[in-house]
């Protein structure tokens, strides 16, 4: 689907009805990614909704054990497969091969186009041989493996705004220098459960990941203040040629597992500063949804719609400083 109701090229992003799994009751609204693609359609502002292809082996295998892939397609043995704290079916193993393929995709695109998204999440809990809080493959690190082998970056940045800290992508990058990760968060995440109190115990700093816990009750300024003051450096330290941006709904004040005191229009305005920082510094971002576990999924949906609003009201603001400076 094409729209360029705003007047502008549209935004390439990816979805397709193949990242949905019948999960059964879960506090993981699988149905979302659809939803949000709807909302999107429905907005008129200018977007191009494209269908990715799986993930291979071959990509997989670049960031994972073998063990652990085997596991995840066959279901066996039944504790690896389930690891990540969701049911194993075959249509999960299938699911989660183009979820994976669609940060693919949304990196290539933003690599060709400066911006561009997946609609479905970066699964940042993700470990090599094992998955942790509902995230199966590490789809940012698979994504910047591929263009990194590929020959399109050598250097890459996760910019992490879910709620909860991003284990899995540390201990990824661990053994990789190339790579770097800034995460601000409100929980951190250890050993497959969250923890609340950020400020009683926080992950550590290593040289390539960085670690924001930002205090509970925090509202929409304190957020937004401590983004501008890290992301800035993290950007000098990294010197990426690529951003992934991980946009998490569950910061939001709703959120069952949010202590932060943030707004819709606050998570919009931390979504337009992430875009906005990386097209004024002429790097691509590749943009993936996260989190989100309030009740009523509309809500939900209204965030990750939010992050779209930002990236359009970014690139076209980016468009507009351009062609002033041409006059």
């Amino acid at each position: 689907m094409t729209s360029d109701a705003a007047g502008s090229p549209p935004i390439r992003v990816f979805h397709t009805p193949r990242y949905f799994a019948d999960i059964g009751e879960h506090v993981m609204p699988m149905r979302k990614f659809a939803l949000v693609r709807e909302a999107i359609e429905r907005s008129g502002l200018p977007a191009r909704i494209e269908e990715p292809g799986p993930v291979s082996d071959e990509d997989l295998l670049r960031v994972h054990t073998p063990g652990y892939v085997q596991a995840i397609a066959t279901g066996e043995p039944r504790a690896l497969a389930e690891s990540q704290k969701l049911p194993w079916s075959p249509a999960l193993a299938g699911a989660v091969r183009f979820t994976n393929g669609g940060c693919i995709a949304a990196v290539s695109a933003a690599l060709e186009e400066g911006i561009a998204g997946n609609l479905a999440s970066g699964f940042h809990h993700a470990h090599a041989d094992h998955g942790e809080g509902f995230c199966t493959f590490n789809g940012l690190v698979v994504a910047m493996e591929r263009a990194r082998v590929e020959g399109r970056i050598r250097r890459a940045l996760v910019v992490d705004m879910d709620l909860h800290y991003g284990n899995g992508t540390a201990s990824l990058l661990a053994s990789r220098p190339w790579a770097f990760a800034l995460s601000i968060y409100g929980n951190w995440y250890k050993q497959n459960r969250a923890y609340r109190d950020v400020e009683g115990e926080r992950a550590p700093d290593t040289e390539n990941s960085w670690s924001v816990p930002v205090p509970g009750g925090s509202g929409g300024a304190a957020y937004l203040e401590i983004l501008e003051r890290h992301l800035g450096p993290a950007i000098d330290r990294a010197a990426p040629d690529l951003i992934l941006y991980q946009a998490g709904a569950d910061p939001f004040r709703e959120d069952p597992y949010s202590p932060l005191d943030l707004t819709h229009d606050d998570l919009r305005a931390r979504d337009e500063i992430v875009f906005r920082t990386a097209l004024e510094r002429r790097i691509p971002i590749a943009w993936v949804l996260a989190g989100g576990y309030t009740p009523d999924v509309s809500r939900v949906v209204e965030v990750h719609l939010g992050t779209f609003v930002a990236a359009v009201r970014a690139r076209e603001a980016d468009a507009a400083g351009g062609a002033a400076a041409d006059l």
